[in-house]
């Protein structure tokens, strides 16, 4: 296969970058991989700490997604071995080391959401265990003898925790020591990141060095604001859109950001030409597009992303219904419970709420309606009724289920 120029392939894969170490390397590597037709093996490490990916996880896939359109290649990591430590970036404390099998039900999950992004026709996915599993512990003390306690304690997750007499287990140096390592192991060309996983990524440089080998240009990108506009998108902050959400979810949660993000938004979470979102801001900023109308396009164009145009459009009405016309949403999703059903169980078996614990504090914070009817007790239980007629369950202003009650 041919590529395109060295110079063309730049312009594109460095724009929305916050950093890359280095532009020159960079530049090197792209005209090498032209004059000898051989694409750059790009690396992404992902340890499967949690079930579910979010647009704050898409902003990395959709950078490594145009290198895979320019014609490159993804080694696409799952760390399994990696995982069963977890990453200390950004830790106040000792992550707790999860089970094997916790491990790979997420990476099986994981496996599933990525292809919503990624070209499974240029992606590689490998486990980290095919070769950390096989270091003796031999091989474990001459790759520790790369780094010094100095270094180590430079990250700023580390040295905040010493200085604050928490604890730091000593089996956490050696998580960006196997990450570095996983870069030797596929010869990696490139790795992706955050900009908090920067210390990880030069971990592979050095260690690429010192190993004998070129070392990988470290690519990392910005954080994603979460929906509250506050903290970095997280799931167990509540501020997420997840990947696999209904598409009327995505809408309605790309609808509440605040209007200061569009622009973060736009350029991190959708694939639009730049140009083209440099239109809409501009029309904004002079008055000729409503701000409300530009995050509609934001909302439609991030549920087509990973559901298709035209759920984007049935979201879109189904949103205007709701919240413009002040209507209950034309479809929703059904389900039917025998007599009688508490509703704090309803709530958790059909996905209004993720917990008995978050069930109650909605309800305790009246917002949870049965046809229209503020909910006031936990306690409440439906009964079947001589008329059989469905029930509207609605929690917050997003989320709706039609409940049928049999006797």
């Amino acid at each position: 296969m041919g590529f395109i120029s060295a110079d063309e392939q730049y312009k594109i894969l460095a724009e929305n970058t916050a950093e890359i170490i280095t532009e020159e390397e960079f530049r090197s590597k792209l005209k090498r991989s032209v004059d000898e037709n051989r694409p750059l093996r790009c690396k992404l490490g992902i340890d499967p700490s949690a079930p579910d990916l979010h647009l704050g996880h898409a902003v990395v896939l959709h950078k490594i997604r145009q290198f895979q359109d320019l014609g490159h290649h993804l080694v696409m990591i799952l760390g399994d071995f990696t995982g069963m430590i977890g990453d200390p970036t950004g830790r106040s404390e000792m992550r707790k080391q999860l089970t094997e099998e916790e491990v790979m039900a997420n990476a099986r999950t994981y496996q599933e959401q990525l292809f919503l992004i990624l070209d499974p026709d240029r992606t590689e996915m490998v486990f980290n265990s095919e070769w950390l599993a096989k270091l003796n512990f031999a091989d474990v003390i001459k790759l520790a003898s790369n780094l010094s306690v100095a270094r180590m304690m430079e990250r700023e997750d580390f040295h905040r925790r010493y200085k604050e007499n928490v604890s730091i287990g000593i089996h956490e140096f050696f998580y960006p020591l196997m990450q570095g390592y996983d870069s030797i192991a596929v010869r990696a060309d490139i790795e992706f990141g955050a900009t908090e996983q920067k210390f990880n990524l030069l971990m592979g440089r050095q260690l690429q060095r010192d190993y004998g080998q070129e070392p990988q240009v470290a690519f990392t990108m910005p954080i994603l604001v979460g929906t509250n506009g506050v903290e970095k998108m997280s799931k167990s902050l509540g501020n997420y859109i997840g990947l696999t959400e209904p598409a009327d979810q995505i809408y309605g949660k790309a609808m509440s950001i605040p209007d200061n993000l569009m622009e973060e938004y736009y350029r991190l979470a959708t694939t639009l030409p730049s140009a083209e979102i440099d239109s809409i801001l501009a029309g904004v900023k002079g008055g000729k597009i409503h701000p409300r109308d530009a995050k509609m396009r934001l909302a439609r164009e991030i549920v087509g992303l990973y559901h298709g145009s035209q759920s984007a459009s049935d979201a879109e009405e189904n949103f205007k219904q709701v919240f413009q016309k002040g209507e209950i949403p034309s479809e929703m999703e059904s389900f039917q419970f025998g007599s009688p059903a508490g509703i704090v169980s309803i709530m958790v078996d059909t996905g209004l709420a993720s917990s008995r614990s978050e069930a109650k504090r909605l309800i305790q914070q009246g917002g949870v309606k049965i046809n229209g009817e503020t909910v006031n007790s936990i306690d409440l239980e439906l009964k079947a009724g001589t008329d059989n007629e469905d029930r509207v369950i609605q929690v917050g202003k997003r989320k709706f289920a039609r409940v049928n009650i049999n006797s």
